[in-house]
């Protein structure tokens, strides 16, 4: 869209009961400045008159939640949106004259940034229901994410409190394995293992067919024979691990079940197919990619320009003639980043073509991470293209023939 297009610029500081509405003409000058509220009649009512004057650019500083229903109503009235980023929004009200923190203040640091730096602003993304289904899906596995990672940690501190050893045998992700969790929950802790025996925890676990059990727990009593006093607070601690342990098999559950979800709402999405035509590329990591372009890659110039997005691209810093160099970006879209990291992570070690580069830069004395990057934005090159045209991942013939 261009500036021309536009004859009001509408900048709305969203709430959750009310906003703050203020719009600015081509000359800058309030012909709007009240609060509006969060109701959809009284958000047509202001559109309508606005209109009156020219087209008009809604913008927001939260296109999600609250700020749905104001997107909602001005896509259907055919009224241009766009959003304004936190960072760019506090940034611009450090350049207007006076430090108040108010709606009113707010929404005309909205509108002036809309108008004046149009650079600034950022496409709300698609309306399409799939995506909008997958975005509230995805924020929901993040919280369960979220979740499971305190339960672990508080799974962790205690055992470590009771029995170093013990804890240390849980490595990894070995703690939140359905027979690690299933072992804890029926027996408390090492406690209340060494009581029972190996014997008797062995045939338990064989009877209720859980995964890798002798191994885990013979290596769970080796642990167990290392210590041979009992700590203070341990039959308190036996007491709580149990209900820890139930609580992270259903976060488990509950996350597969979401994944499910995603799955389903995705499996005839046309730009998914084409994602996981790639080596390393499953549902899920294909999803977040979907997500961070709200499913829309023609947002981006070229595929230099989602690879910034995505902070895999090398940042220029240079300081005269004395200082230059360029290093690893810590921006960028942290979803997509997350996404591409890790596919380019499984196709090092899964795909022949992606091996074979990993291997030439270590060769060149890359440390593991910057080869994967360097990997990411390779595979970011091919992504792009294969999402513009709408074609699937072909292997280059001669790394066929190689690895054959």
């Amino acid at each position: 869209m261009q500036a021309n297009d536009i004859g009001v610029w509408l900048g709305l500081d969203v709430g959750k009961e009310s906003h703050h509405a203020c719009a600015l003409d081509r000359n800058g000058d309030k012909v709007h400045d009240k609060p509006l509220g969060q109701d959809e009649t009284e958000i047509r009512d202001l559109l309508s008159r606005l209109s009156e004057r020219g087209r008009v650019l809604l913008v927001v500083d939260q296109p999600n939640t609250i700020g749905s229903l104001p997107l909602a109503v001005a896509r259907d009235m055919g009224v241009a949106v766009a959003y304004l980023p936190g960072g760019a929004m506090r940034k611009a009200a450090q350049l207007l004259p006076g430090d108040a923190k108010t709606d009113e203040r707010d929404a005309y640091v909205i509108a002036f940034t809309a108008l004046h730096m149009p650079s600034a602003l950022r496409d709300c993304g698609s309306d399409d229901e799939t995506l909008a289904g997958l975005k509230v899906l995805s924020g929901y596995d993040e919280d369960l994410a979220w979740e499971t990672t305190r339960h672990v940690n508080r799974l962790r501190s205690l055992l470590l409190q009771i029995h170093p050893a013990f804890e240390r045998a849980l490595k990894s992700d070995r703690i939140t394995s359905d027979t690690v969790l299933a072992l804890l929950e029926r027996y408390g802790g090492p406690a209340g293992m060494r009581r029972t025996g190996i014997a008797r925890v062995s045939e338990w676990a064989r009877s209720r067919k859980l995964r890798n059990s002798a191994a885990i727990v013979a290596s769970l009593f080796d642990a167990i024979g290392r210590q041979t006093v009992t700590v203070a607070g341990t039959e308190a601690a036996e007491t709580v691990i149990p209900a820890i342990a139930r609580q992270l098999m259903e976060l488990k559950r509950q996350r597969r079940e979401v994944a499910g979800r995603v799955e389903r709402l995705l499996e005839n999405h046309p730009l998914l197919t084409v994602l996981t035509s790639m080596p390393g590329i499953a549902a899920k990591t294909g999803s977040q990619i979907l997500l961070a372009i709200d499913g829309d890659i023609t947002r981006f110039e070229n595929s230099a320009r989602l690879a910034a997005y995505a902070g895999i691209a090398p940042v220029t810093r240079r300081s005269g003639a004395s200082i230059r160099g360029e290093h690893p970006s810590r921006g960028g879209n942290k979803r997509l980043k997350n996404a591409l990291w890790q596919s380019a992570f499984i196709a090092a070690f899964h795909d022949p073509e992606s091996n074979a580069y990993y291997r030439r830069k270590r060769a060149e004395g890359k440390r593991h991470n910057a080869a994967i990057i360097c990997l990411a934005r390779r595979r970011c090159d091919v992504l792009y293209s294969m999402l513009k045209n709408g074609t699937l991942y072909q292997p280059k013939q001669t790394d066929l023939a190689k690895a054959a």
